[in-house]
Order: structure tokens, then C-alpha cells, then sequence
């Protein structure tokens, strides 16, 4: 992140999340090659020259957004999710709040992260690496959520934490991919029956949610 970053106002401070979240919503069905400072101008009627004041290059304005894109799916997703019990409530929680910020088309590509994903995952560079390591971040979490499921005696002990979290992560996907291609509004909610459906096959603790 730039020093304007760091030192700007309140003020500028709302400013620049305006300006991020609509380049998220940009970046998500466009990509984030797609995104310029000029794009982004043409987007919001402003000054190419007043977007430069807030990143001073392509790659910053494209790891501002993944960044503003991780905020906005903690708030969205796993915030959300942390106030319910630990255990198989807080698992299910995760999964459930992921598929509704799926299906509430917050941007209009879907799933930010999804999409990202998928353009990232031959280029190599600092994007790159930040997605990834968010990614991982994702799945790390999902697996120590499992593990708290299993210690707590929710899960069977012999469920493999990485896994289970690998699977939810592809059901997941599968229903943003046919949400988002296919226009199948019915994506998320079969999603979240294959999801509660393997939870069940593994649980000693029936979660209703």
C-alpha cells in the first residue's frame, strides 16, 4: 500500500474504499488486467490524474483491490460466521455465509476471489502471490475450523481436516462457476444440501442451519 495510504483522512480514507469497491466490482467480471487507472476513471467521471494520487501504478491499484476484496468477504463471509458456536456450527456457518455472498451478486463477476483465481493461477508475480496466499489463508482457515469440529467431538476423529476443507472448497466453487456461467439459480442451494450432506456423513452432532 502506498504512504497516501497510510497518512490520508478519515474522509479520504471512505474515498478510497468508494473507489476500491467499485474496482473490485470491475476487476470481477472484467479481471484485474482489465482494470486501469483510466478504466477505473472512465467508471467513476474522474481525473485519471486524481486516481493516480491514490495508486501510482497498475500493480498497486491491482493488490489495493485484492485487498479491499479480502475485507469486503471477512465482513461478508467470515465475520459473520465467527459469532456462531465453535465447531460444526461455526463449519456449517462459513460454508453457508460463503453461498449467500455467492448468491447476493455483491459484484457483478461473482465471487471476487473466484474469478482472480482463475487469472492468476499461470502469472506468476506479487498478485499473484497475494492471491494465493489468500487463498490459503481461506483453506488454512476451513481446516482449523474442522479440527476445533473434531477436538469438540462434532466430527469424527478420523476425518482428514485437509481433506474435508479441499471439498467444501470445491462445492463451493462449483456453485459460484454455474451461478456465474450458466446463470443456474439453483447453484447455491444444491451446494449447501452436498455440503450439509457430507458434513452429516461425518458428524456425531446434528447442526441445523
Amino acid at each position: 500500500m502506498s504512504t497516501i495510504a497510510r497518512t490520508q483522512t478519515p474522509q479520504g480514507g471512505r474515498t478510497r474504499r468508494a473507489i476500491l469497491e467499485k474496482a473490485v466490482d470491475i476487476a470481477s467480471a472484467e479481471g484485474l488486467e482489465g482494470l486501469t487507472i483510466g478504466r477505473l476513471a472512465t467508471e467513476l467521471s474522474m481525473s485519471k490524474s486524481g486516481l493516480i494520487g491514490h495508486f501510482g501504478s497498475k500493480e498497486e491499484l491491482q493488490l489495493a483491490v485484492v485487498e479491499t476484496a479480502r475485507e469486503i468477504f471477512l465482513e461478508s463471509v467470515v465475520m459473520p460466521a465467527m459469532k456462531a458456536d465453535e465447531g460444526a456450527p461455526r463449519l456449517l456457518g462459513l460454508c453457508s455465509h460463503w453461498l449467500a455472498y455467492a448468491r447476493a451478486e455483491r459484484f457483478r463477476g461473482g465471487c471476487f476471489f473466484s474469478a482472480a483465481a482463475a487469472e492468476f493461477d499461470g502469472r506468476p508475480g506479487p498478485v499473484r502471490d497475494r492471491i494465493v496466499q489468500l487463498m490459503r489463508e481461506w483453506l488454512d482457515g476451513l481446516e482449523a475450523v474442522i479440527s476445533d469440529a473434531k477436538r469438540l467431538g462434532h466430527l469424527h476423529r478420523d476425518v482428514d481436516a485437509k481433506q474435508l476443507a479441499f471439498e467444501l472448497h470445491a462445492l463451493e466453487m462449483g456453485a459460484n462457476w454455474a451461478f456465474q456461467l450458466f446463470g443456474d439459480r439453483e447453484a447455491p442451494a444444491r451446494a449447501h444440501r452436498a455440503i450439509r450432506e457430507r458434513l452429516a456423513a461425518v458428524s456425531l452432532l446434528l447442526v441445523e442451519q
